[in-house]
């Protein structure tokens, strides 16, 4: 089942703005990330683990071109088993966005990371979704905030590590009103950026109790009281 609109509103001016950041944002997130098994769940339009050095990553969901279709509710993985999740605008498009992240911290491993991207409600683009009734991407979703995020991340033991926001300018139509409004842009960085349109929320999978052990490498110096019977009886003995 495809979200409707969607094919269509990334061919758009907008579409192509908010994919372009996007991708150059998590290009950034992911690259340091390591280990054995990466996935990305939802907008198969987006590489967003092209920068990523994981052996094994995989495109999931429920349509579009993807190395593996699945219910994102209940996800064909072993627990304990991924390193790294990334959720780009599926959280707002489902019925069941609690489910997923439950699903999404039953997958990962301890210190594991999950990457979020999704619109922002307060947000000229929230202001419109408000007012939009055409039922199309993106204004067909349920914008969840950063705050309300973060709640629910806390709840499943995650920690939040680091947020990103941006997509100042309005949800304009036309590319020569982009490009003619990219101060905003700028502007917006320096002066509202909890208002921009899209954000990226990273946060790490936290097992209270947990401690690594290590190799006690230091060498125990052994007491010269230790030492001096043994050598008191052999001095005995050779007399």
């Amino acid at each position: 089942m495809s979200i409707p609109g969607l094919d269509a509103w990334l061919s758009t001016a907008p579409g192509r703005y908010v994919l372009d950041w996007e991708q150059r944002q998590l290009d950034a997130a992911v690259a340091d990330v390591f280990g054995f098994h990466a996935l990305q769940l939802g907008l198969p339009h987006g590489d967003f683990l092209r920068a990523n050095r994981i052996p094994l990553r995989l495109k999931a969901g429920e349509f579009g071109a993807i190395d593996l279709q699945c219910d994102c509710t209940a996800l064909p993985f072993a627990s304990l088993s991924t390193d790294l999740v990334v959720l780009p605008h599926i959280l707002e498009f489902s019925d069941q966005p609690h489910q997923i992240l439950r699903e999404v911290e039953r997958i990962l491993i301890p210190e594991g990371q999950v990457i979020i991207v999704g619109f922002n409600p307060i947000s000229l683009w929230g202001a419109k979704r408000k007012f939009d009734r055409s039922g199309e991407f993106p204004w067909n979703g349920s914008f969840l905030s950063v705050n309300r995020l973060k709640d629910w991340l806390k709840l499943l033991g995650f920690e939040v590590d680091r947020g990103t926001l941006g997509c100042y300018l309005p949800p304009v139509d036309q590319l020569k009103w982009l490009q003619g409004l990219q101060f905003i842009e700028s502007a917006g960085n320096r002066w509202w950026n909890f208002a921009g349109g899209v954000y990226v929320l990273r946060a790490i999978k936290r097992v209270h109790g947990m401690h690594l052990i290590t190799p006690n490498w230091r060498n125990k110096s052994v007491r010269a009281k230790a030492l001096r019977p043994i050598a008191q009886k052999e001095s005995n003995e050779g007399h």
